[in-house]
C-alpha cells in the first residue's frame, strides 16, 4: 500500500465511521509508527549474543539441504516463513538461524505483550513488528496493520510469524489465526507478487524449558496469564540453565501463494474461504514435515500406561512404533534410533533431569513413572507426536466397527471414519475426504501387511485378523485424552442453560470442577483431559452443532446434548476395547 493508497484507505474509513479524514489519518499513522521496524546492524549483533545465550541449552538442527533450497529461493523470492509455535524461545532460534545460513533477514510477526523495555525496543531495531492481538473492535488499527503487512510485502521483504497466533498449550499444532495471512494475500493479489512463496516451518524441541511448559499446563487450568514484562524475562532467563537437548528446524514444501490463490478461486471460493483454505494448506504441511523425538515416543508409552513401567516395558511400547513410523516413512527427530535401548533409556533420564518422569530404582528392577502433576507436561511431548497417530487410531475403530457390527463391511468402517473425522474436526486437521479415503486405506493397508487389498474387500474376519495382529494399537493413546475432555463437556451441557443463559467462563470453570472430580474418581483416563483448552475446543462443536443455543427450542437442544453423550459414550468403549487388546 503505497502513500495515495493509504490516504485513499483512510478516508473511505473516516466516511465507514462517521469521523474526520485528517482524525482518523493522524491515528493510523500513530499505530504505523508503533508498528514501525527496522534492521540495525549494530542492535543486529547485539541481539544475535542475546539469543545465543537464550538458546544456550540446545544445539540447533538443520538439514544442510534444506538450507541450501532455502537460499537459492531466497534469491528470487520473497520468502513467508509460517512456524508452528512451541515456546518463546522460537523467535530466537529461527529467524537467527536463518540469517546464520545466509537467507535473507526477516521482519517478524510478534505479540505486542512482548513489546516492553528494553526487549520491545530492541526487537523493533531487529525487523520484528508488535502486533496487538485483540483489535477486533480497532477499524483504523486493523488498517495500520494491513499496510504495513502490504508494503513490506510488495517491497520483498521476507517474513516470518506463527501461523497459530500464540503458544500450543497441548503440544499440538492449533487452530489456524486468519488475519495477517489475509494481509498477505491481499497484498499479493493486488501486486501480482508471483514470486511470493509461503515456508511451513516445524519447530520442535527435545524438552521445553520446564517453567515455560509447566506455567503454560498452570493456565490451562484455569490460572490466570502472568504479564510479560522485565522482571518476567529475568525470571524466564534464570530458568534456562539446563541442558535440554535440541531444537529441530524442519521447512517443508513451500507454496507459491499467488497459483494457489487462483486455483482456489477457480474452484469457485469466496475471500474468506480462499484464506481459510491456504492455512488449512499451510496447517498440513507444517504436520507433514515435523518429526517424532525420542521424546513424544517415551510420552507415548508412560501416558499409555500411567503407571511405574521398566525400561524393557517402556521399548515394548516404542520399538513397534519405530516399526509403524519405518513403514510410514516418516522421520524421527535428529534420525534418532528408537529401537535402541540406548536411546530409550537416555530419554527417560533426560525426563527424570527435568522433573517429568520420577526413577525408582530400590528394588531388583529400575521403574519410570511421570511424577504427581506432570501428566500434563508429557502430555505436550506426547502431542507433538499425535498427527502422525491420528489417522491410523481411526483406522483401528473402523476395523473395530466391522468386527462389532452385524454384517459389518467396508461401508460399516467408512461410516466410522466419517463420523470420527466429524466429531475431531476442530482438534485435529484432517484432508479432503478423498484424501482422507486415500489416507485410510494406506493405515489399513499397513495394518494388513497386503497392499493387494482394497478397502471395498474389508470383511469382519479380515478386520478381526488385521487388528489382532497388529502393533502397536493406538487409538487409546492418542484420542481418549481428547474424548474425556469431549464427554465432560457434554455432561456439563446436559445440566446447563442454553441461549441467553450460557455463560462460558462459568461453564468451563464447572468443567475443570467436574474433571478434576472424575480424575479422582477414575471415570477419565488422565487429569491432561482437565484443560480449558481441550474444553473450549469441545465448545467448538458444540456451538457449531446447535447445542449452545435454544432458538430451536429447550427440548430439542436437551436431547441433542444428550445424543452428543450417547456417541461419545459409543466411541469410548470402543477405544476401552481397543485398549485392553494392547495390553
Amino acid at each position: 500500500m503505497n502513500p495515495e493508497q493509504f490516504d485513499t484507505a483512510t478516508t473511505q474509513l473516516a466516511q465507514q465511521l462517521g469521523r474526520d479524514a485528517a482524525s482518523v489519518r493522524a491515528e493510523a499513522n500513530e499505530y504505523v509508527g508503533e508498528m514501525a521496524a527496522r534492521h540495525d546492524p549494530v542492535v543486529f549483533r547485539a541481539w544475535s549474543r542475546f539469543a545465543a545465550w537464550l538458546v544456550r541449552g540446545y544445539d540447533i538442527i538443520t538439514d544442510p539441504t534444506q538450507m541450501a533450497e532455502l537460499r537459492e529461493l531466497d534469491e528470487k523470492n520473497t520468502l513467508i516463513f509460517l512456524l508452528s509455535h512451541r515456546s518463546y524461545l522460537d523467535e530466537f532460534a529461527l529467524p537467527p538461524t536463518l540469517i546464520r545460513e545466509g537467507i535473507s533477514p526477516c521482519f517478524g510477526m510478534a505479540g505486542a505483550n512482548l513489546d516492553f523495555f528494553p526487549l520491545g525496543t530492541l526487537a523493533r531495531r531487529n525487523g520484528i513488528v508488535h502486533v496487538r492481538r485483540a483489535s477486533g473492535d480497532m477499524p483504523v488499527y486493523r488498517l495500520a496493520l494491513r499496510a504495513i503487512v502490504g508494503r513490506m510485502v510488495t517491497g520483498g521483504h521476507n517474513l516470518v510469524w506463527s501461523i497459530e497466533g500464540g503458544r500450543t498449550r497441548t503440544g499440538k499444532l492449533r487452530p489456524p489465526r486468519y488475519g495477517l495471512l489475509r494481509y498477505v494475500t491481499d497484498a499479493i493479489e493486488s501486486a501480482q507478487a508471483t514470486n511470493a512463496l509461503v515456508i511451513p516451518v516445524s519447530i520442535m524441541y527435545d524438552q521445553l524449558p520446564l517453567h515455560e511448559v509447566e506455567l503454560m499446563s498452570s493456565e490451562s487450568r484455569g490460572s490466570s496469564k502472568q504479564p510479560e514484562n522485565l522482571r518476567w524475562l529475568i525470571g524466564y532467563a534464570r530458568g534456562l540453565k539446563k541442558r535440554l537437548g535440541r531444537i529441530y528446524l524442519d521447512f517443508g514444501t513451500p507454496i507459491p501463494v499467488h497459483d494457489r490463490l487462483l486455483a482456489l478461486r477457480a474452484e469457485g471460493m469466496d475471500d474468506r474461504q480462499v484464506v481459510e483454505r491456504l492455512a488449512l494448506d499451510i496447517c498440513h504441511r507444517i504436520n507433514r514435515t515435523t518429526p517424532v523425538s525420542a521424546t513424544a515416543a517415551v510420552c507415548v508409552a508412560m501416558l499409555g500406561a500411567d503407571r511405574g513401567l521398566t525400561l524393557d516395558e517402556v521399548c515394548a511400547t516404542v520399538a513397534p512404533l519405530a516399526g509403524y513410523l519405518a513403514a510410514r516413512g516418516w522421520p524421527v527427530a535428529g534420525g534418532a534410533d528408537l529401537t535402541d535401548r540406548g536411546t530409550v533409556e537416555e530419554t527417560l533420564h533426560a525426563l527424570v533431569d527435568s522433573g517429568v518422569l520420577t526413577c525408582y530404582d530400590g528394588g531388583p528392577i529400575a521403574v519410570w513413572v511421570v511424577c504427581d502433576n506432570q501428566h500434563l507436561v508429557a502430555a505436550v511431548y506426547r502431542n507433538s507426536a499425535v498427527h502422525v497417530l491420528l489417522v491410523r487410531a481411526i483406522a483401528e475403530l473402523s476395523l473395530l466397527a466391522i468386527v462389532r457390527t452385524p454384517n459389518g463391511d467396508n461401508r460399516t468402517g467408512w461410516s466410522e471414519a466419517l463420523a470420527l473425522r466429524e466429531l475431531l474436526k476442530f482438534d485435529f486437521f484432517f484432508a479432503g475426504r478423498a484424501e482422507f479415503a486415500g489416507e485410510l486405506w494406506d493405515e489399513i493397508a499397513i495394518m494388513a501387511g497386503d497392499s493387494e487389498h482394497r478397502l471395498t474387500e474389508i470383511q469382519k474376519d479380515d478386520a478381526e485378523t488385521w487388528l489382532a495382529d497388529s502393533t502397536p494399537l493406538v487409538a487409546h493413546l492418542v484420542l481418549r485424552p481428547f474424548l474425556d475432555a469431549y464427554r465432560i463437556v457434554a455432561h456439563e451441557l446436559t445440566c446447563a442453560p442454553g441461549g441467553e443463559g450460557f455463560d462460558e467462563d462459568q461453564f468451563l470453570d464447572s468443567c475443570l470442577r467436574l474433571g478434576k472430580q472424575w480424575t479422582l474418581q477414575h471415570r477419565i483416563a488422565s487429569e491432561e483431559s482437565v484443560t480449558q483448552e481441550m474444553f473450549g475446543t469441545a465448545l467448538k462443536l458444540a456451538r457449531h452443532r446447535g447445542l449452545l443455543s435454544n432458538t430451536a427450542g429447550d427440548a430439542e437442544v436437551t436431547d441433542r446434548r444428550r445424543q452428543l453423550v450417547a456417541e461419545l459414550d459409543k466411541v469410548l468403549q470402543s477405544i476401552e476395547v481397543l485398549a485392553g487388546r494392547a495390553h
